[in-house]
């Protein structure tokens, strides 16, 4: 007796019609009409303002609409999980990430997630501008740094890491800066950007101390290419700020330097990012929960 009538109130509230409601539900418009107003009188409560151009929630169906979601949305995952014990992830999966790292970090990774799940295709679309996941139709994003869409479920996948440094040659020539006021002495190698990140960290107390800053550096050279500017850092041309999966192999054989080790920005967190479903497909969950655990 309890259930009676929740579905069909939750279907008119998100369609802000008895007559799309029913229609989604596949029942007539008498009857979804009858189940909540017999809902309204069990509960003593208007849920809904009816005119005859729309319906809307009233406060209190509001109140009660979200509880009411949450709960269909419970049973539907329960439904799911069962289900998923009797089948194999299957279908496709359209997602998009960062070129460099989806080229070197991503990529191989869905590569053997396919291998083993042979039921599942793969589209990816490497950009590195922020594409709109509803309007493209993906069902997943690569996304680094800080998360400003609200509207989006995230998981963090993992963390990377920004260094400043140059080749031996460079700083036996010009010098190693120590403090930030120094990169205005140098030739600062940039990318898209003309600024880079780092913690404040000055001499001097204050309230901005231990923030993150955001400083503006000029140079000769400006490409929008990662590998180009490990290349021109590589032969002398000047100081770069690049994340660990460019230079890590070259800080380790030393023929890059780091400097400015105690300016260097937190980790930055490396997300996978999906629309708000009512629930997440096996498959992208599967594929989530797979990367998490090879990146993590």
């Amino acid at each position: 007796m309890r259930w009676e009538g929740i579905s069909e109130f939750v279907c008119v509230a998100e369609h802000e019609s008895f007559t799309q409601g029913a229609k989604a539900l596949g029942i007539s418009t008498a009857q979804v009409s009858r189940q909540i107003s017999a809902l309204e009188q069990r509960l003593n409560i208007k849920l809904l303002y009816r005119t005859t151009r729309r319906v809307s929630l009233t406060e209190e169906g509001r109140v009660f609409y979200q509880h009411c979601r949450g709960v269909l949305d419970g049973l539907d995952a329960a439904e799911q999980a069962v289900s998923n014990l009797q089948s194999k992830p299957q279908g496709k999966i359209k997602l998009t990430a960062p070129v460099t790292y989806g080229e070197q970090q991503l990529l191989p990774l869905i590569n053997d997630f396919m291998v083993q799940y042979q039921d599942i295709e793969v589209s990816a679309f490497l950009s590195n501008q922020k594409i709109d996941l509803i309007e493209g139709g993906y069902d997943l994003a690569i996304r680094i740094g800080k998360l400003n869409d609200s509207t989006m479920m995230a998981k963090k996948l993992s963390q990377r890491t920004n260094f400043v440094c140059a080749a031996p040659a460079y700083l036996d020539k010009h010098g190693i800066p120590t403090v930030l006021n120094d990169l205005s002495q140098h030739n600062c190698l940039l990318g898209t950007r003309d600024y880079w990140h780092f913690i404040d960290t000055g001499p001097r107390v204050s309230e901005d101390t231990g923030k993150e800053k955001n400083l503006r550096v000029s140079g000769t050279v400006q490409y929008n290419s990662g590998y180009s500017l490990v290349d021109a850092a590589l032969k002398g041309l000047g100081i770069v700020q690049l994340p660990d999966y460019y230079v890590q192999k070259y800080l380790a054989s030393g023929e890059l330097i780091s400097v400015l080790d105690n300016y260097r920005e937190p980790e930055e967190s490396i997300w996978a990012i999906y629309p708000h479903n009512r629930q997440l497909s096996p498959k992208i969950r599967l594929l989530v929960d797979y990367l998490a655990e090879q990146l993590a």
